[in-house]
């Protein structure tokens, strides 16, 4: 119902859009800032070559590896600690409005001409968040009684995911603030969707390969099968 509803807003909205919006010709700049495909990766790989560009693309692809454990998998052994699943959903419902407040809030600090210095303030505090969501997951069973868990963890769970918003939002914004003010303008479609697919990866990557080590690094111990290794999915099934 959720995605018929949202479905279908989306398609009318999107239909008026194209009947009833119509371009102003006098800003529509005559010639076209690429001819084709190949073009546009040729100018890409230009633009990638750039001493700066390449500085900065190492720097995003890799600035989010610190907290890419933390952001993938604290959900994920939340509830393999017992936290049910409907209730972490639910806690994400006073996290909308935090989300729709922060952008709005966080971009008159990156409207200057350093927008990057909230993205390195943010840094170290969303870093310092990753070892307090490690230890939430180490409360849970603690805290953990027949009837679930007191309501003092969940608030101590929304505080802590708020935080997180708030460190996620400023880096976020920060880094599109400096996408935008770096781009050249006559390939200013080009040069953000470029930064920005790098950036949008130097999330991506990190959350995979956390998701992936999972289980490799996950120490398990055999219950009444002594001598026994369960470290593997094939040996602890046997």
């Amino acid at each position: 119902d959720f995605l018929f509803f949202w479905g279908a807003v989306f398609l009318v909205t999107t239909t008026l859009v194209a009947f009833l919006k119509k371009e102003n010709k006098e800003l529509i700049p005559a010639k076209e800032e690429t001819k084709g495909i190949t073009d546009t990766y040729r100018l890409l790989f230009s633009i990638i070559k750039m001493p700066a560009v390449l500085t900065f693309c190492l720097l995003i692809l890799t600035s989010k590896v610190g907290f890419s454990a933390a952001d993938a998998v604290t959900g994920l052994k939340l509830v393999e600690e017992g936290v049910p699943k409907e209730h972490l959903a639910l806690l994400a419902v006073p996290m909308v409005p935090l989300q729709i407040i922060l952008p709005l809030v966080i971009s008159k600090y990156t409207a200057g001409p350093q927008p990057l210095n909230t993205f390195y303030k943010a840094m170290p505090f969303r870093l310092l968040l990753g070892l307090e969501f490690a230890f939430l997951v180490w409360w849970a069973p603690k805290v953990k009684h027949e009837g679930g868990f007191p309501v003092y963890y969940y608030a101590v769970v929304v505080l802590s995911y708020a935080l997180h918003q708030i460190t996620l939002y400023s880096m976020y914004v920060a880094i599109m603030a400096f996408n935008a003010k770096v781009s050249d303008p006559l390939i200013g479609g080009t040069y953000m969707t470029l930064l920005n697919t790098v950036s949008n990866l130097g999330g991506n990557w990190p959350s995979t390969v956390a998701l992936w080590l999972v289980d490799p690094l996950t120490v398990k111990e055999c219950a009444g099968a002594q001598g026994h290794s369960c470290g593997t999915a094939v040996a602890a099934e046997v």
